[in-house]
């Protein structure tokens, strides 16, 4: 595992491209291109930790980052995540590991709370989150329509810091330890 790098995004969006076109996971419905990635990638970056797994080859099979949970000044101490692993990648233990590193980092920055909106039903995404200690905290009932079927979206919360009155602003990732440890 390892930081993202600009020429990744390429890889970035191949993995995401399925899940795009052929499920429900994302409400998108157009593939981003290689562009659109690298654009999300820098809009996080120094802010919100984005990391790949790779394989033996050094190949991208898998990503997950973290991005502003709401706008609004208020909820910056809580993060949204997300992760998605190419197929050959999933029930090798490369989502728990990507995932665990990630919110590691985000707890070292000082976050507070860790959010995961799934689609619902999603089994595999629904047990990684249980295993990565979030619970669900809600469910939004049929607000997405994609692939001639309504969807909801579970709401999926992990405490990452004990709450604080009042808190600590979140550091910047280039502050944090865990973050410098991994490999750019």
């Amino acid at each position: 595992m390892r930081r993202v790098r600009p020429a990744d995004a390429a890889a970035i969006a191949g993995i995401y491209r399925p899940y795009v076109l052929e499920s429900r996971a994302t409400f998108e419905i157009d593939p981003p291109s290689a562009q659109d990635i690298a654009a999300r990638i820098a809009k996080v970056e120094g802010r919100y930790p984005w990391l790949v797994a790779t394989d033996g080859e050094g190949a991208v099979t898998g990503y997950a980052y973290a991005m502003a949970f709401r706008e609004r000044p208020a909820y910056r101490f809580a993060v949204e995540t997300s992760i998605y692993l190419a197929a050959s990648a999933q029930g090798r233990g490369t989502g728990a590991a990507l995932y665990g590193l990630l919110l590691d980092i985000l707890a070292a920055q000082g976050f507070v709370h860790a959010i995961g909106a799934l689609t619902l039903p999603n089994p595999g995404s629904v047990a990684l989150h249980r295993r990565m200690g979030f619970a669900e905290t809600g469910v939004y009932e049929q607000v997405g329509y994609k692939l001639g079927q309504w969807a909801s979206v579970g709401l999926f919360q992990k405490s990452l810091n004990p709450l604080a009155d009042p808190p600590a602003e979140p550091l910047a990732l280039e502050m944090v330890p865990a973050w410098k440890a991994v490999s750019c």
